[in-house]
């Protein structure tokens, strides 16, 4: 494997900034690009999240009317007398 000279110098300052060595610093960094793109390929697409989202977000009715309920109670606990 061969690397370029702004390559190999980056290796050494990250090494020398972290206290760790090249080899470290390289497989740290192809296991981070690994989990970013394992990341990428379970992430639903735009429109797949829209569905989801629009058919509950994972809530159930219960849930939903549970929460509808308490988001109008914190609203309604911090109204002024003249908005009822």
């Amino acid at each position: 494997m061969a690397l370029d000279q702004s390559t190999i110098q980056f290796l050494d300052i990250l090494a020398k900034k972290l206290a760790l060595s090249k080899s470290e610093i390289m497989r740290r960094a192809v296991a981070k690009m690994k989990e970013d793109e394992d990341m990428k390929d379970n992430c639903p697409k735009p429109l797949q999240a829209l569905d989801w989202l629009q058919n509950g977000g994972g809530m159930t009715l219960q849930e939903a009317n549970a929460f509808k309920d308490e988001v109008s109670a914190e609203r309604d606990a911090k109204r002024y007398w003249w908005e009822v």
